[in-house]
């Protein structure tokens, strides 16, 4: 499985949605995860998983921020490719 280390500036929309679907309400401590770079410098991350990749999503005050306006239009929203149904669920239950 390949792992992906995203920071928020890069995020597209097919990501995004899925932390969003992830994580509906915000991320809590216990979702994150820290690790040390190759620079040696402490990051902490939140993890979303499709069938093929692991991304670790970079955590800041403007990735809240962009969650909290991510606009979520179901009835345009494309399931990306390699993701199963299962990990970005119902779309019309909220």
């Amino acid at each position: 499985m390949r792992r992906v280390i995203v920071d928020y500036k890069k995020l597209n929309k097919d990501i995004l949605n899925l932390l969003v679907e992830k994580f509906p309400d915000g991320y809590a401590d216990k979702d994150i995860i820290s690790f040390k770079n190759h620079h040696n410098e402490a990051i902490e991350a939140v993890e979303v998983k499709t069938d093929d990749t692991i991304y670790l999503v970079k955590i800041s005050k403007r990735l809240a921020d962009t969650m909290e306006s991510f606009d979520d239009d179901s009835s345009n929203v494309d399931v990306p490719q390699g993701v199963s149904k299962d990990q970005v669920g119902d779309l019309n239950d909220k």
